[in-house]
């Protein structure tokens, strides 16, 4: 894959990155909290409405992926991705990227709400790590990684993140994690 490509990508997640790190910020102050969890995102319901109340969406897909995500995506083995799907809401906003919030805290992550994440909405090329990836919104407001299964605190050290990218990026059960980390870690640059 050619550099400007992956530029592209990368551009494209950290300008969603942002939007959504700002709609945290916001949150927390609007409720004069110290964290999200103090400002009301304490259920699924509660993370539907951060997407609903914080991005102007554009289409919602009840209890479901598809059509707000493209119904296959392949690891960058070209290998199918599984693991990733769940009956919730997913939303397209109004830049072109598809969410599906998650509410997750106290039960197998660290992170308030996981969030699976295309750059581009549906369109291609629909590839974990380029377009796709599932990314924790932690307590604090911070972004970073996740790994089903382990309680991490953000920001992750560089080592977690690296561990994740290694047992994550590219595995058949990844949900899309693993690739996000990785990218945070080389200065948003894709560098795999």
């Amino acid at each position: 894959m050619q550099n400007y490509q992956r530029q592209s990508y990368v551009t494209q997640l950290h300008k969603v990155y942002n939007e959504i790190q700002q709609a945290a910020v916001s949150q927390m102050n609007s409720k004069n909290a110290i964290n999200l969890i103090e400002a009301g995102i304490n259920s699924q319901t509660a993370a539907n409405n951060f997407i609903k109340d914080n991005f102007k969406v554009v289409q919602t897909c009840t209890n479901a992926l598809t059509p707000c995500f493209a119904s296959s995506y392949k690891l960058l083995s070209g290998s199918a991705l599984s693991g990733h799907g769940a009956d919730r809401t997913s939303y397209v906003i109004a830049s072109g990227a598809s969410i599906r919030p998650g509410y997750y805290y106290g039960s197998t992550y660290g992170s308030v709400m996981n969030l699976l994440i295309d750059i581009n909405g549906p369109k291609g090329p629909n590839i974990v790590g380029r377009d796709l990836f599932n990314i924790g919104l932690y307590p604090n407001g911070m972004l970073d990684e996740i790994e089903y299964g382990t309680v991490y605190s953000a920001p992750l050290t560089k080592e977690q993140r690296d561990g994740i990218y290694t047992r994550k990026c590219n595995a058949a059960g990844s949900a899309a994690m693993g690739c996000f980390g990785k990218i945070l870690n080389d200065g948003w640059e894709m560098n795999y």
